[in-house]
């Protein structure tokens, strides 16, 4: 069964480890179009001001129209940024954003380009087994060419990702299978077995006999009991 650490941000086994994720790497995770029902639904629900709401209101604004809410914007990015790259790495939580900016109005049927690039990386002090990865997201409008026409939303943030698993050596695995353990190792069974290599053996008898004045012969101690 695949380890938690080894699985990536959708449960699947994970082929993306941190030490894939090196700075200077950029991640296409696709093109997304804004679905107007979706838009307007998810600012009823969540951020239901008028300029995302109200088509009256907002054509009669300096806005021109509906547009959509930035949170809204966001979410794209994340399912981007979920299907095309978390959903391939072994991804653990994220500890937060430094930056998110919404540079320019979204409206229904733009279609936006979605990238990451990786800023930095580094072991984790705070959990071990991961890396702190620093990421730039952002998202572009395109033309009718499929040409960047104006970049929408960009933002900064870091996430957790495990670190590559370290495979055991099938040698050494097959080396410590086939190395005899005690009950193999030959003369085992008999007598004195046990015992260090350089202590008295049962075999031995002059060697088991204290000479005069030995100390084990004269002493009575726990300590001389214990030689053996």
């Amino acid at each position: 069964m695949t380890s938690p650490d080894a699985r990536s941000g959708t449960g699947q086994p994970a082929e993306l480890f941190f030490e894939d994720l090196v700075p200077g790497l950029t991640v296409d995770l696709g093109v997304v179009t804004v679905d107007a029902d979706e838009m307007v639904a998810f600012a009823r629900r969540f951020d239901p001001q008028w300029y995302h709401v109200d088509p009256d209101l907002a054509a009669a604004s300096r806005h021109g129209g509906v547009i959509a809410s930035g949170f809204y914007t966001v979410s794209l990015f994340m399912r981007a940024y979920v299907d095309h790259l978390l959903s391939r790495a072994a991804a653990d939580a994220s500890p937060g954003l430094e930056e998110l900016r919404w540079l320019a109005p979204v409206r229904a049927g733009d279609r936006l380009a979605v990238r990451v690039d990786v800023m930095g990386a580094r072991p984790s002090t705070a959990r071990p087994g991961l890396g702190t990865v620093s990421l730039t997201g952002t998202m572009l409008r395109l033309g009718p060419d499929d040409r960047p026409e104006q970049e929408v939303l960009r933002t900064r943030f870091r996430g957790w990702f495990a670190v590559r698993p370290v495979e055991a050596d099938p040698a050494e695995a097959e080396a410590v299978e086939a190395a005899p353990g005690d009950a193999d190792r030959p003369g085992a069974d008999l007598p004195g077995a046990d015992r260090h290599a350089d202590g008295p053996s049962a075999a031995d008898p002059s060697a088991a006999a204290p000479s005069e004045g030995d100390p084990a012969e004269i002493s009575g101690s726990a300590e001389a009991q214990r030689h053996d």
